[in-house]
């Protein structure tokens, strides 16, 4: 197998020559780069001088533990993306566990298959996002050295890296592991033949979007329809000149470059571990060299707490449960009772209740119904061999992969469901408040037509009803009786003005109508003042303004603030002996204080409502309209507003504004 693109860099850390030329051989073939270390302090070295995609640490070292190595590689910054996968011969499960716990990625016991490791190395490469080097990579699967050795060449002049396998078995696993662009495959070969490996590639997740070419010496109409039929994207005869094959390539590349799956899920073919429980040592011994003709790695547990101890830190792909004791042949009662209560154990496990679970006993009709009914998945009796048993693995593991892909492509389908949901959502949404914005605007202008036809039609009567009362009350001979009623109706008219005056000014601050200015708050307060002085001449209130007062915003709405809330404070002290009012700023924050009436402190949230007033108006008459705009023109400022008071303590209203 050839690959003319090398990536991905590995260290092997083994005191053992042997395995160290062995998975030397078995990566260096698969395309990585690698580092040997015989010692700690080789890896220790090794780990500080460059970075690694995996490293590989035997867990017995003459000079330190292989643990310890793969917490200090941890710790090492360059190889903080490495793949970490231990190396034991130690077969306890609490050395497996405390190698999982302490940060490996995978743990392999020996003696081990270097092709799992190697195709174990490139899925954990994947599912962390590691630079794949298949992008532009063929698989090539023929029997025949010298056809490949032809095909190889001509692929590799058209600026392809190239892949080989010379059986089906040997092609779908080199598939599984390297993930290449596309596959030619002889239509002829030992064993499977090529449209059989076409058949179990459209069956795998991982692989089925791959295209296929098939190779044919046969010029019959019938086999060209039985190669499309059998999935394959294209043919080609092997007496057509190579520049079909390069051409038909190209071509079936092109047609599916824009069909990658979304996920990449596990492939069928890839490495799967298979946990094996209590089994009888004899089968035990012959199952594991079975499962591992097909790739399998076997991890063994003695009983149900070893198992669950393995599945906390890692699942497995498959579990096998021996239902017979490891000393004899027949199935005793306890033994079929601690085997039930085992895959009980499991099946309970939410995580764990979906992996396949195989029962292995004697010939026994109740054992094997006892098994079913206790949530195992199957039940192989052990004179039937350990043929039967890997037979059996590998149709669970299969019935798996394709009831884990439908469960991918459902709620691949519910998310873009959910998606497509949130985005009619959001459009909706976004349209509702066009509408909103439009029905505002269409709104905002009714109220600009409503107040331009209040300051029309509505002042000018009231300002003839004031005009001609205040004449009445200045003629010497309008009765005492006459003069009362007319100051009634000169009060009710002049509150009627004010409340327009303020309905006026209430809609330009919603209008956000507001212009962007220095603010000389000290004069404008010291206006309001002087104002409110010569308008009740009668009145003595000691009033302090701070100097030197300062913002950012719309003169004539700040002068609107500081009129109404110095209002409200002048109103509410007029019974208050040595009244006061405060207009003052600390730390950026303005205020009026008063020490007039004040107000219930769990009532200060009413004050800025629209008609929320706390008093009545035979007290202190209002209009109810005046607090709520100043809060409407402090928010448009950007600031915010709050009071706060106790009754017969006065009443204090603090605000921002943005500075000068």
């Amino acid at each position: 197998m050839t690959d003319s693109v090398l990536t991905d860099a590995v260290l092997i850390v083994d005191d053992s020559l042997t395995v160290r030329m062995d998975l030397n051989e078995v990566f260096e073939e698969a395309g990585f780069r690698t580092v040997l270390a015989a010692t700690g302090a080789e890896a220790r070295a090794a780990f500080h001088r460059e970075r690694f995609d995996v490293i590989i640490l035997d867990v017995l070292l003459p000079d330190a533990d292989g643990v310890d190595l793969l917490r200090d590689a941890g710790e090492v910054p360059l190889q903080a993306g490495a793949v970490r996968i231990l190396l034991s011969s130690e077969a306890e499960v609490k050395d497996r566990v405390r190698g999982l716990a302490t940060g490996a990625d995978e743990y392999v016991g020996k003696p081990y298959d270097g092709h799992f490791v190697v195709a174990r190395s490139r899925e954990l490469l994947r599912a962390r996002g590691s630079p794949a080097s298949h992008a532009r990579t063929v698989l090539v699967i023929d029997d025949s050295p010298t056809f490949r050795g032809v095909v190889t060449d001509a692929l590799e002049e058209a600026g392809y890296a190239v892949l080989t396998a010379g059986t089906g078995e040997e092609g779908l696993r080199v598939a599984a592991d390297r993930r290449p662009s596309a596959v030619i495959v002889d239509g002829m070969l030992p064993g499977i033949d090529g449209a059989t490996v076409i058949r179990r590639i459209r069956l795998d997740a991982a692989l089925r979007n791959l295209p296929c070419l098939l190779l044919t010496a046969s010029d019959d109409y019938a086999t060209e329809l039985q190669i499309l039929d059998a999935g394959a994207d294209a043919f080609v005869r092997k007496q057509e000149d190579f520049a079909v094959l390069l051409a038909k390539l190209a071509a079936v590349l092109r047609q599916t470059a824009a069909a990658l799956p979304i996920d990449e899920p596990r492939g069928m073919h890839g490495p799967k571990k298979v946990l094996m429980i209590g089994a009888d040592p004899g089968y035990l011994a012959q199952a594991q060299v079975a499962l591992r003709e097909d790739g399998y790695e076997v991890v063994l547990a003695r009983h149900a707490d070893d198992a669950m101890a393995v599945l906390a830190v890692q699942p497995a792909d498959c579990v096998v449960l021996g239902a017979v004791p490891a000393f004899g042949i027949q199935a005793s009662e306890q033994a079929i009772a601690e085997a039930r209560q085992a895959c009980e154990r499991i099946k309970d496990v939410p995580g764990l209740r979906d992996i396949p679970l195989i029962m292995v006993g004697v010939e026994d009709g109740d054992l094997m119904l006892s098994s079913l009914s206790s949530g195992a998945d199957d039940y192989v009796r052990t004179v039937d061999g350990p043929g039967t048993l890997r037979a059996h693995v590998r149709a669970h593991l299969r019935r798996k992969h394709l009831q884990d892909e439908s469960r991918r492509i459902r709620e691949e389908l519910l998310t873009r469901e959910i998606v497509a949901a949130e985005e009619r959502a959001a459009r909706d949404t976004a349209e509702a408040r066009a509408r909103m914005v439009d029905e505002l605007e269409w709104r905002n202008r009714e109220l600009e037509a409503f107040s331009g036809s209040v300051s029309h039609d509505l002042r000018a009567p009231l300002q003839t009803i004031l005009g001609f009362t205040e004449q009445l009350l200045d003629d010497p001979d309008t009765t005492a009786h006459v003069r009362e009623d007319l100051t009634r109706v000169h009060g009710a008219a002049w509150r009627m003005a004010a409340l327009i005056e303020s309905l006026l000014l209430l809609a330009r601050a919603s209008r956000g109508d507001i212009s962007r200015d220095t603010v000389d708050v000290t004069a404008i307060a010291t206006e309001v003042v002087d104002d409110f002085r010569q308008r009740f001449p009668d009145r003595s209130v000691t009033t302090v303004v701070t100097p030197g007062m300062t913002a950012s915003g719309d003169v004539e709405l700040v002068r609107v603030v500081l009129v109404n809330l110095f209002g409200n404070a002048w109103k509410f002290t007029g019974r208050t002996p040595g009244a006061r009012i405060e207009i003052g700023c600390e730390d950026g924050v303005f205020h009026v204080r008063d020490n007039g009436a004040g107000f219930p402190a769990d009532k200060a949230d009413q004050l800025f409502r629209p008609f929320g007033r706390l008093h009545t108006n035979d007290d202190f008459p209002g209009t109810g309209i005046g607090l709520t705009t100043v809060w409407r023109i402090i928010d448009r400022h950007g600031g915010r507003i709050w009071a706060a008071g106790n009754p017969g303590e006065g009443a204090s209203f603090h605000f921002t504004l943005p500075p000068a």
